[in-house]
């Protein structure tokens, strides 16, 4: 496990941005755990998770051109990641985000930011229905750049409405590279790796119900 995918479970666990007990998502499932990106509300804690982002990308080592937020999570998690990467991989990315609405006054139109062009990176928190990246797909494309990847913060690895993940399928139909700064699987290796009674951790009761639900839900193979 990389040294950034560390910080960012101690940065989650610590803003109780990552919570462990019994969650209802909107697919009816009850989960173990549940992530909430918007609990990096302050900024150090955004400032730390824009540098575990891009410590991801530079990880990852495939060329892009500029970052892009759908609206409204995507939006401080693509600043954030522009600013980690210029300060601390000194490369200096164009970075835009959209409206959710059609302004026709000032600055008009949906895009705000740098102008799309070349190779896109897409910054969100999770995918889950992938509405927000679909949307983000066209009016990059129809702008006439390419978005080529998809930045999370986390992965859950999860089956949807077929054997695979929302991540994969986003995959397999836009030909999208998708990169996470953590997985669920990862996330499960290094809670299991803590010692017992660590600060923050989770119990040992719910730990076993992670790995319940990763093998009720999840996918094997990324």
């Amino acid at each position: 496990m990389h040294d950034y995918q560390r910080q960012f479970i101690e940065l989650a666990l610590a803003r109780q941005a990552l919570r462990f007990g019994e969650f209802t998502l909107k697919s009816g499932r009850v989960s173990p755990y549940f992530f909430n990106a918007g609990l990096f509300n302050d900024g150090a804690s955004i400032a730390a998770l824009g540098a575990c982002y891009a410590a991801a990308l530079a990880q990852a080592d495939f060329g892009f051109d500029m970052l892009f937020g759908p609206a409204y999570k995507g939006i401080p998690l693509v600043a954030a990641t522009a600013i980690a990467l210029a300060t601390r991989h000194a490369r200096n990315v164009p970075w835009g985000y959209n409206r959710k609405e059609v302004k026709d006054h000032g600055e008009a139109g949906l895009l705000i930011g740098a102008p799309l062009r070349g190779r896109v990176v897409i910054v969100d928190d999770v995918i889950t229905a992938g509405t927000a990246i679909r949307e983000s797909i066209e009016m990059i494309r129809r702008a006439g750049a390419e978005p080529v990847a998809v930045a999370l913060a986390l992965d859950r690895q999860e089956r949807g409405l077929s054997e695979r993940s929302a991540v994969q399928e986003m995959g397999a139909q836009y030909g999208l590279r998708c990169l996470a700064i953590l997985t669920l699987a990862e996330l499960i290796d290094a809670l299991e790796a803590q010692p017992a009674g660590a600060a923050l951790a989770p119990s040992a009761a719910q730990l076993e119900a992670l790995r319940v639900y990763r093998q009720k839900y999840g996918v094997m193979l990324q």
